[in-house]
């Protein structure tokens, strides 16, 4: 099965499942199995996913499970890029849950395909609400970092949503006859997260306002931004459109590669803004070398590994659901008893921080840890326990990637030594 069929029918019969006995029996039980086997007979194609959940809807329409089974026509929709289907099962999913914002998202975009007036209004509210609520989030996400390349990706995912949302409220503006709000809002999602689409969309209601130099400007950042979203196709096109405004407007091409080294400098610019401002959530994004790592303390102080060059650095990976870390933990100390001078480094793994702190303290380890801050994925580290010996060059010496409990304090003696050997750290 393709992904999306899969993970709509695993849900669906997980939720026939889940639901009240009352409704388990009977004619609502017999529902339910007839459900299921339309569903599996559906297999991997969206579009007989989708019209075994329309049958079933017609069969029976006053089913408990109708919002549910909606909800799965709009994401099956999604999957065939049906976007009538999808503004249709939309609405009627959003009069019940108008907060759900990935049906949000893709009403608004369905509605506003058309480019008219009556699908743009009531594509308007759906994106001034979606953006109202992804502000929220946005605001929260910076509030409460959660740290690490993790808490900066919801960042950026949360910033992509938001613009889109302010992206199809200035579409929606444009086409209702409002292209000086268009281009206002335009400017603002390209301001929240850089997209061609962001200034694309800013170039198009520019021309349409006669006012070339600006629709020239922004077409050529659209070409130029280096957006990962953008196809060779869309390239093509835009690279096109701004040769033909450019030659209604001065008649020939003479010039236009000027602009178009300038906005790739501006694109370059407005990237490294971007990136500088989210380093403060996550001082790593651009890190390559472990030793210019900084990472997060359980209490919250910050180690910048850079610090710590010239001695052996001993990193210790765990996680608080690994029974061989915790039989691992004590073996530890007995190490560094013997290397008193040397830089012992424990280092979490689990993606839910909160119960760590809990965990430290019901177990009483009483050295200092830290978050991996996205160290892990650097390293390779795939399994843990791992141990990770640097040696005072900065440079990794040893991987001991699980443990052998008779052995093990013998074993990481024998790498720092080594280490000390070749990095003459401390």
């Amino acid at each position: 099965m393709k992904l999306l069929p899969f993970l709509l029918f695993t849900s669906l019969c997980a939720s026939a499942a889940q639901a009240p006995s009352a409704q388990n029996s009977g004619a609502a039980d017999a529902e339910n199995q007839e459900l299921n086997r339309a569903l599996e007979e559906a297999g991997s194609s969206p579009v007989d996913f989708i019209r075994a959940l329309e049958n079933h809807l017609r069969k029976y329409p006053n089913t408990a499970r109708r919002l549910e089974i909606e909800r799965g026509l709009v994401r099956g929709s999604i999957d065939a890029k049906d976007y009538r289907r999808i503004e249709l099962y939309g609405e009627r999913v959003l009069a019940h849950d108008p907060d759900d914002t990935t049906t949000l998202e893709q009403t608004a975009n369905a509605e506003l395909k058309s480019r008219t007036p009556d699908e743009a209004r009531k594509a308007l509210p759906h994106a001034q609400h979606l953006e109202a609520l992804l502000a929220i989030n946005a605001r929260q996400a910076r509030e409460k970092p959660e740290g690490g390349p993790q808490g900066t990706m919801r960042i950026i995912e949360t910033d992509v949503h938001l613009a889109t949302a302010i992206l199809f409220e200035a579409r929606a503006q444009g086409i209702l006859g409002n292209p000086a709000k268009a281009m206002e809002l335009s400017r603002r999602s390209f301001d929240v997260s850089p997209s061609a689409d962001a200034a694309r969309e800013a170039g198009y209601w520019y021309d349409q306002t006669s006012d070339p130099a600006n629709a020239v400007n922004w077409l050529a950042l659209a070409f130029t931004i280096g957006d990962p979203r953008v196809t060779d196709a869309d390239r093509a096109r835009d690279r096109e459109r701004l040769g033909e405004i450019y030659r209604k407007w001065k008649g020939a091409e003479a010039g236009l590669g000027d602009i178009v080294l300038a906005a790739w400098d501006r694109s370059r610019e407005v990237v490294a803004q971007h990136r500088l401002e989210l380093k403060q959530y996550d001082p790593n994004m651009q890190a390559s070398d472990p030793m210019d790592f900084t990472i997060t303390g359980v209490d919250g102080s910050k180690l910048k590994l850079a610090s710590l060059r010239g001695k052996v650095i001993v990193m210790d990976f765990w996680a608080t659901w690994c029974g061989p870390c915790r039989v691992q933990h004590p073996l530890y100390d007995k190490v560094m008893e013997q290397f008193r001078d040397l830089v012992f480094l424990s280092v979490d793994t689990d993606e839910d921080r909160s119960i760590v702190p809990t965990f430290l303290s019901a177990n009483k380890w009483t050295n200092k840890a830290y978050y991996e801050d996205g160290l892990s994925i650097l390293l390779r580290v795939s399994s843990i326990p791992t141990t990770l010996v640097f040696d005072g060059r900065g440079e990794l010496s040893s991987r001991m990637t699980g443990f052998d409990p008779d052995r093990f304090v013998a074993m990481l003696t024998d790498r720092i030594n080594d280490a000390l050997k070749a990095g003459h750290g401390s």
